[in-house]
């Protein structure tokens, strides 16, 4: 018997629920318009339209993926940030919402969002922060470094991916190693999670997002001890330094970016009301 389109939507739902995968609803219509080229109004209004045998079994295939915790993201090649969207290689991590936090917060602590600003975006995997910010700065520029070449090239295919080209330069580098300009804001999301915890992360993320881009270290800290030495000579005088942070490292990273001789901003929560972004400045 021919399956119809909500009967295959309900299954998909259905067989992610059981697997345990938390917003089965959402995953199961992403992956059915993924692979059936439909918008989500199609949903609606073909519900009851039937499905070829062939079509289903692509879908189900999917399925089948993200029940096993592949995410969706991954499966579908790219994912939404901010304003953008972006595509995925296994050489990157996958955006999270919570990194949003990081781009709202350096976005209110700047002045004036037309000025010609430099950004840095040390770590840049995907390019979501730095494109993310040149999205809303239209006459900033930006450059990305990242140790990982596939990295770099999935940012700079993203930056063309979303019109950003023209702004936005990425090369391969280790943090801030080796770069004479400075800058009036430097970004990053660096790996936070301390080197015991790896193994109990959600399979989403300890067997797809890139070990390197997770592994912070003992204590989770060793990029930021890096990081916030360097910050002295790759900010301008009066520039903005702004820190993703896993949950409880805020009080370290901002102690580690006061010893450095930058000045507090502030700490920022992300939705979850987790302390999320450290900012601070280098005195002018």
């Amino acid at each position: 018997m021919t399956i119809t389109l909500h009967q295959l939507r309900r299954t998909a739902e259905s067989s992610l629920r059981e697997a345990g995968v938390d917003t089965p609803d959402l995953d199961a219509r992403l992956l059915v318009e993924h692979a059936l080229s439909l918008t989500r109004s199609d949903l609606f209004i073909k519900a009851n339209d039937p499905i070829p045998d062939s079509d289903a079994a692509r879908v189900l295939a999917l399925v089948a993926r993200r029940a096993a915790r592949e995410p969706v993201g991954r499966i579908l090649g790219h994912r939404e940030f901010w304003t953008i969207d972006l595509a995925l290689n296994p050489d990157t991590l996958e955006p999270r919402p919570d990194t949003e936090t990081l781009v709202e917060a350096v976005l209110k602590s700047l002045p004036d969002r037309t000025a010609p600003l430099r950004l840095l975006d040390l770590g840049t995997g995907t390019g979501c922060i730095l494109l993310a910010l040149l999205a809303e700065l239209p006459d900033a520029t930006g450059l990305g470094v990242d140790l990982s070449p596939g990295a770099v090239a999935a940012a700079m295919e993203n930056a063309a991916r979303n019109g950003l080209a023209e702004r936005a330069r990425f090369q391969t580098g280790n943090w801030g190693a080796g770069l004479a300009e400075r800058f009036d804001v430097v970004v990053s999301n660096p790996p936070y999670i301390p080197s015991a915890d790896i193994a109990t992360l959600d399979p989403e993320v300890r067997e797809h997002d890139p070990l390197r881009a997770l592994d912070g270290g003992t204590d989770g800290l060793d990029a930021y001890r890096i990081i916030a030495g360097q910050m002295p000579d790759l900010l301008r005088p009066g520039g903005l330094a702004g820190l993703e942070v896993g949950q409880g490292q805020a009080a370290d990273v901002a102690e580690l970016l006061a010893a450095a001789g930058l000045e507090p901003v502030g700490v920022f929560r992300d939705l979850g009301g987790v302390e999320r972004c450290v900012l601070a400045r280098l005195g002018a």
